[in-house]
């Protein structure tokens, strides 16, 4: 937790049903919390009991996970790296529209974003809206092709459709990135997903298998080794793996007979050559699924997917741990403790700890003035874990927490602080507008206060309630 630089924030935005909970489920299973028999079927972030019975997510969940990279894998990560462990703080989003403000205050907390596509129904209306939420948070994004079993199984498409069906997904999602984003100019440069640079990968959450062009090139690298390959330092095992990712995307075709890779559609002597990503990748799965194995014991999802988010997204750019604290709320969640919330929120700098006093500043709050400010201790620190909360004694900038104690004095969102001129922090901007206006009345009237009550709690939980 105090390596910030090894410190990953990230949502898992979606369209509906394209599997981000079930994917979620595989990533908490390579952390060892739940058995890799369940995984994929226990929903482990579908906290709520009616999440559970209609299978869909409602409120956003986070989770902290723990993972340790190999020293070659490490020498794919260009920014400042702290050791070989990873804390990959994981937010579990819904995908249905009514429930897109939890995305922006899943969003506002992270730094990157897993954006899910279902490799068969391809980038939907909700996939758009997520993924512009995405960029106007100044968040980068990297892909997952889901429910590749369904192309393979149901549909039974041949190894280039299927290429063309990836090529077209990818393309989709980029001429998004290009309408709502800043381009190469902007603060976050050049955010377009692209194979051969890591941003995107393959595979099916429900049968746990995953990949990405760098591990099938890792593994071409290593069978086609040439003679001192074995002495190469990591960086320049990772040079030659990233020169063997080029060939393996795009329009490049491998000839079987000479062993070489070529531009060109067709060999010297006129044979139609094969496409590399079909003749390398692709079929080696499409073989292993027709004998009726999965290919989880060789591409494990576990494997790919924690490299495809520790790899290309970025951890935060700076931050003080022994700076005035500054964090932000962005949500509460309701407690087993009745009408109580945790005020869920990141800390940017400095350190929130149990019993620290803090200034607790609302969305009104005017800098110079009492208004909207209260000078309150924080009873407890505690780490979000899905079904559970772990209590913790103090957490250091750059991670995700909840606190106990302060939602009596915040509505919605807010700043914590201990920077006596401190300013507010931006407040969040919802996609879309609410629609539906209601008006309320207690059958009896004595229930009056009980319904205040209610409505009150109702606000609080819920982002997009005015």
């Amino acid at each position: 937790m105090d390596k910030k630089a090894n410190i990953r924030n990230m949502s898992v935005i979606a369209h509906v049903d394209h599997g981000k909970s079930t994917l979620t489920d595989s990533l908490v299973c390579k952390a060892g919390i739940i058995a890799s028999a369940r995984a994929g079927e226990t929903r482990f972030t579908d906290t709520r009991k009616d999440e559970q019975e209609r299978c869909i997510t409602i409120k956003s969940t986070a989770i902290s996970l723990f993972y340790e990279l190999s020293e070659n894998d490490l020498a794919f990560i260009k920014q400042s790296k702290d050791g070989s462990g990873f804390l990959i703080n994981l937010i579990d989003s819904p995908g249905h529209v009514d429930f897109s403000s939890e995305v922006t205050a899943a969003l506002r907390v992270t730094d990157g974003a897993l954006v899910v596509v279902d490799c068969v129904s391809g980038v939907c209306v909700q996939t758009e809206t997520v993924l512009r939420q995405a960029i106007a948070e100044r968040i980068k994004p990297v892909l997952m092709m889901n429910k590749m079993d369904r192309a393979l199984l149901e549909l039974q498409l041949e190894p280039e459709e299927l290429y063309q069906t990836f090529q077209r997904i990818v393309e989709n999602v980029n001429v998004i990135i290009s309408t709502y984003g800043e381009g190469e100019s902007g603060p976050m440069g050049n955010i377009m997903i692209d194979p051969v640079l890591g941003t995107v990968g393959f595979g099916s959450g429900l049968h746990g298998w995953a990949f990405t062009l760098k591990q099938f090139a890792e593994m071409y690298v290593a069978k086609f080794a040439a003679k001192g390959d074995a002495q190469l330092s990591p960086a320049e095992r990772a040079k030659k793996v990233e020169d063997m990712m080029k060939k393996l995307w795009g329009d490049r075709y491998f000839d079987p007979a000479t062993g070489k890779f070529s531009k060109s559609a067709t060999s010297p002597d006129g044979k139609k050559l094969p496409r590399t990503f079909c003749q390398l990748i692709l079929d080696p799965i499409f073989k292993v699924s027709s004998s009726g194995f999965l290919p989880g014991r060789h591409l494990p999802l576990r494997a790919a997917v924690p490299c495809l988010v520790c790899l290309p997204l970025p951890g935060i750019k700076n931050c003080d741990p022994k700076g005035p604290l500054m964090m932000y709320i962005s949500k509460m969640v309701p407690t087993s403790d009745k009408g109580r919330f945790y005020a869920f929120g990141r800390v940017f700098s400095g350190l929130v700890s149990t019993g620290l006093k803090v200034r607790i500043m609302g969305p009104n709050y005017t800098p110079g003035k009492k208004e909207d400010l209260y000078l309150k201790p924080i009873q407890r620190t505690i780490l979000m874990m899905g079904r559970y909360v772990e209590p913790i004694e103090d957490v250091p900038c750059g991670n995700i927490v909840g606190l106990v104690g302060v939602d009596q004095f915040l509505v919605k969102t807010g700043t914590i602080t201990t920077f006596e001129h401190a300013h507010n922090m931006r407040v969040m901007k919802f996609s879309v507008s609410p629609v539906v206006r209601v008006a309320v009345e207690a059958k009896n009237p004595a229930d009056l206060p009980k319904l205040v009550e209610g409505l009150k709690r109702l606000a609080k939980s819920d982002p997009m309630v005015q």
